[in-house]
């Protein structure tokens, strides 16, 4: 799964990287402990290819309240064309949410990591974004797909982000683009020899600690 991740690049250095056209609206500080519900740094396609901030944890267009969205942060790619909260945007509605690196639990022992790519550059996970009209107003949000880990990230867990490839970035955005057997195969495991872990405290695992210090690698015994 995916419920803690990073986000320190500038959403500027973003949209040179992505082609993004149409800039982050509003203030932005670097995040080192971002978790569901909190706002995210997504880019999409629509008119012109855009930085939008969404709510993690995506809320259907039919849903009653936004309670749904808890339990909607990560999408599995096995049923994400077929999960009723998930199929509709998965055609219609995909993003990249904007990453750094990522946090999990090595499972068992509990000790925290953080898993980032050995080149040092942005992550680009798989999104999918959705549009709901609460009382209030209305709401973006959003959720991560997942994938079965990778050789390296199976030593932590069972599931792991979606990252996608700077190539097939285009293709994933693309809102014309609606055909099921198209998409998922696009949906895969990142390579294991390119991504990188360490252990990291556990002062990760409450939701207020922030800093570049939560990144550091510390002993374990």
């Amino acid at each position: 799964m995916c419920g803690r991740f990073t986000l320190r690049t500038k959403p500027r250095e973003w949209a040179e990287v992505f082609a993004v056209v149409r800039q982050l609206e509003g203030e932005w500080q670097p995040a080192y402990n971002i978790a569901p519900t909190q706002n995210v740094v997504c880019v999409r396609d629509r008119d012109e290819r855009e930085l939008f901030k969404a709510r993690w944890g995506l809320i259907p267009s039919w849903a009653k309240d936004a309670k749904i969205g808890n339990s909607c942060i990560n999408a599995r790619v096995e049923t994400v064309d077929t999960q009723p909260a998930f199929r509709s945007a998965f055609k219609k509605r995909r993003c990249l949410v904007m990453a750094n690196g990522f946090y999990e639990w090595r499972r068992g022992v509990k000790q925290p990591h953080f898993i980032s790519l050995k080149s040092g550059e942005q992550m680009a996970f798989a999104g999918l974004w959705e549009f709901w009209k609460s009382p209030d107003g209305p709401v973006e949000s959003c959720t991560i797909c997942t994938t079965e880990a990778n050789e390296m990230m199976s030593e932590l867990h069972d599931r792991m982000p979606v990252i996608l490839p700077r190539p097939i970035v285009d293709h994933w955005l693309d809102p014309t683009v609606n055909d099921v057997d198209e998409l998922k195969p696009m949906l895969r495991q990142f390579p294991a020899d390119e991504m990188q872990a360490w252990p990291v405290g556990k002062v990760v695992g409450n939701v207020r600690n922030q800093g570049p210090e939560l990144m550091e690698r510390v002993a374990v015994a």
